[in-house]
Parts: structure tokens; sequence; C-alpha cells
């Protein structure tokens, strides 16, 4: 089931019994498990009516069982269950046997008075098993995998939205680049601009500037921008910041070789002609990272990606041992990349 559609009918109040919610966006997860709260529960008696679980703590046949228990001075009530490996590929732990056959039954006939939901954080579900085959028949199995770039960039204005506040599009992707594709650490930055804008402001790229430090992760991206762009001496300056900010010399190193590599590998792949979601799930990456990935590979040839790896691989073997000052070597491998 597609999360909007699903979220719709919560709101409409069609509420499925069994939910299985899996992929790899914990936080929009979050939003959902709180919407259904919000939606079934009244405030003062979610801590009676609200009950959570882990599957490597609990057996199955308890939750089932908790499930099939009427509530407690409540209509209804709605169980959260953080599952390890009933429904992935994930090695099952050994702490913990688990009754499958007692959801399968309960799955069959489930309580009209109790939601019971999933959590499994993983990209894809088992679909050998019986159980994930069960629930996709029998249950709402709703995928949050991460969202593309024109949806991030909705999810973004629609956050401020709900505070009244309005950002541009420059604004929004500024705010992309410098606070990553993380929804919770997004969300921690909207929250702080949205306060410094007001109710019915406007949040602008100097606003951003000004309030969103750079992850050190981001910054690389930043700094490898500017190599790709020809501007060494913002690529230098957001180096010498990074030393400001005690970030290790060798760990910059690291990521400048993964960010190349994810270049090159985009770059091939683009060859190839897959596109921007397939080459995120082969890669492992956000889809927003894979864009930002292959503006920067317009700008470079094959051969030269390979020879700048090879660059790092060499810089990074001389850094180890102690071949060359780690602070001189990286600046001398940034002038050379510049020029």
């Amino acid at each position: 089931m597609d999360l909007k559609m699903a979220v719709k009918q919560v709101k409409a109040g069609e509420v499925s019994p069994l939910y299985l919610c899996y992929g790899t966006e914990k936080y929009r997860m979050k939003e959902f498990v709180s919407l259904l709260e919000t939606e079934l529960i009244a405030e003062d008696q979610r801590s009676f009516a609200v009950a959570n679980y882990d599957l490597a703590e609990t057996p199955i046949e308890l939750v089932v069982e908790e499930a099939e228990t009427a509530p407690f001075l409540s209509e209804r009530k709605l169980i959260v269950v953080r599952d390890s490996s009933l429904f992935t590929a994930g090695k099952e732990s050994a702490k913990v046997e688990h009754r499958i056959e007692k959801l399968l039954e309960y799955l069959a006939n489930p309580a009209d008075y109790s939601v019971l939901v999933f959590l499994a954080y993983a990209e894809k579900l088992d679909e050998r098993k019986k159980l994930v085959k069960a629930f996709k028949t029998s249950a709402a199995v709703i995928s949050f995998a991460p969202m593309g770039e024109s949806e991030l960039s909705g999810w973004v204005t629609k956050q401020f939205g709900r505070s009244s506040v309005a950002i541009g599009p420059e604004a929004a992707a500024l705010l992309l680049k410098r606070a990553g594709t993380s929804l919770a650490g997004l969300s921690g930055e909207i929250e702080k601009l949205s306060l410094f804008a007001g109710k019915g402001g406007t949040v602008g790229t100097d606003d951003v500037e000004k309030l969103v430090a750079i992850g050190t992760e981001q910054s690389v991206f930043v700094l490898v921008e500017h190599i790709a762009n020809l501007k060494l001496q913002q690529a230098l300056d957001v180096f010498y910041d990074l030393l400001k900010q005690r970030e290790e010399p060798i760990k910059i190193v690291s990521l400048i070789a993964r960010q190349f590599r994810i270049i090159l590998q985009v770059k091939e792949m683009s060859g190839q002609n897959y596109s921007q979601q397939q080459m995120a799930g082969q890669l492992g990456l956000h889809p927003y990272a894979v864009k930002i990935a292959s503006e920067q590979a317009r700008r470079f040839e094959t051969v030269r990606l390979r020879h700048i790896l090879s660059s790092i691989a060499k810089l990074d073997h001389q850094i180890k041992t102690g071949a060359v000052d780690k602070v001189f070597g990286l600046e001398m491998f940034l002038l050379r990349l510049g020029a």
C-alpha cells in the first residue's frame, strides 16, 4: 500500500487491524505511528492503551496475547512491535523463539479492538517467508523508502507550512545541501528556522547560511562541489573550517575518497542508462545524494576520476605510514586537484 493512501484512509477512519511498515525511513514510520495514536487513542488514554514491544526480547505469542486481550477503559488499543527478523532476511535472535503459527492464526481472525503495527527497519522484506506472503494478502503493507528529490523538497516545504512559514526553492535546496537528507536532522533545522522567521515569515538562503551548520559529511559534498566548479579558494576555505572544528584529516581524506568513488560509480552507471532511482538502490544511497553526484559527474571525465581515486589512495598510504604530514599532504592534494 502507498503511504499517502494509508494516511488518507487513517484520517478517514478506515483503519486496518494489522500494518506491516518496512523501509529505511524511520522518521516517517514514527510519524505514521503518531498519526495512528492521534486518530485512534484519546490523549488521556495513551498511557494504558498504547503498548510497545521488541521481538528481539519478546516472543510473538505474547504480542498476539496482548492483541487478543480486550482494552481497559478505552474502545481500542494500539500495539507497536519492532521486528528484527520475522519479516526480513536478518538473522533471528537466538535468545527468543517465536511461534509464528500463533501470528498466522491471529492474522486470519484479528480482534476488532486492536491495531497491531509491525516496524521492520530493512530496505526489503523476505518474500520467501510464509509470514510475509500472508501479510501481503491479509494486512496493510506499507513501504517507507527514501524520498526522491522532488518529494523531499515538497516534504521540506510542507513542514515549514505547518508553522505558517514559507521557504523558496533555492533556500530549500541549500538547506538539503547543508543539513543532509536525514528527516530527523532536517526536522530539527526546520523547527529552528521556523522559530527564527516567525509565523507568516519567509526563510531565505541567507537565513539558512547563518543558522544551519554544515556537518562533516555535508562539508565534503560542498568541498567536492567547489573542486568540480574550479573554485579552489572556496574548497580550501571549507577544508580550513573542518580543521578549525578539529576534524581529523584522515577522516576528511576518507570522506573525499568516498564521494569521488560515488561520482565514478554514478558516471559509469549513467552510461549504462540507469535511472537515479535505480542507482540509489544499487549503491544504497539516498536519491538526493545520487542527484548531487550526477551533477558533479558531468564535470569530470572517467579517466580523471580514476586518477583522482588513485591519488587519494596514495595520499592515504603516505599519511598512515608517516611519509607526509597529514594536514600538509591533504592541503597539497587539494591544490593539485584544483589546478
